[in-house]
């Protein structure tokens, strides 16, 4: 992880307990976040290797350190507009708690923005339609600096992804 990210690490004290610290990027003009204690690394676009009658959301599978790590596309997954891949397009590596062990996985982003903090006070539950994306997904909405931040769950985000594209692999 990169010493920005590690510096933005939460501080437990009494007085930040209800604070959570949450990376933000970009996808078709939207702002998400996840939470930073999930992110493993972020890197540069490099294109993975397709992976046969993987479903269109999973891109394929990276080399990281000697592991193999499947690569989520999120506008695919999202039913946002196909992506443009450019200089600002990364992949952040996101540790993902499953029932039967932890897996890492990489989400392929617009941009990322920044580390912002939200207190239990700023974070409301996602609205009953949530513009097409499966609420299961959405932890809640923020607003951090006059921008509307959707914050997502990413261990079912990524355990939904990862099972469909077995399922459509075995079919």
């Amino acid at each position: 992880m990169s010493d920005a990210l590690a510096a933005n690490r939460p501080v437990h004290d009494a007085a930040n307990v209800d604070t959570e610290q949450y990376l933000t990027f970009q996808l078709a003009e939207q702002e998400y976040g996840i939470d930073i204690l999930r992110v493993q690394e972020i890197k540069g676009w490099d294109k993975p290797t397709r992976i046969p009658r993987s479903p269109p959301h999973v891109l394929g599978v990276i080399n990281l350190r000697g592991a193999v790590v499947p690569v989520i596309d999120l506008r695919t997954r999202f039913g946002l507009e196909p992506p443009v891949y450019g200089t600002t397009t990364v992949v952040i590596v996101v540790r993902v708690q499953s029932e039967e062990r932890e897996l890492t996985a990489g989400i392929v982003v617009d941009a990322v923005c920044e580390v912002c903090n939200v207190t239990q006070q700023e974070l409301h539950p996602p609205p009953d339609v949530a513009g097409g994306l499966d609420q299961d997904f959405v932890k809640g909405l923020a607003m951090v600096d006059e921008r509307m931040l959707i914050l997502l769950r990413v261990d079912r985000l990524i355990n939904a992804s990862v099972l469909e594209g077995a399922a459509a692999q075995a079919a």
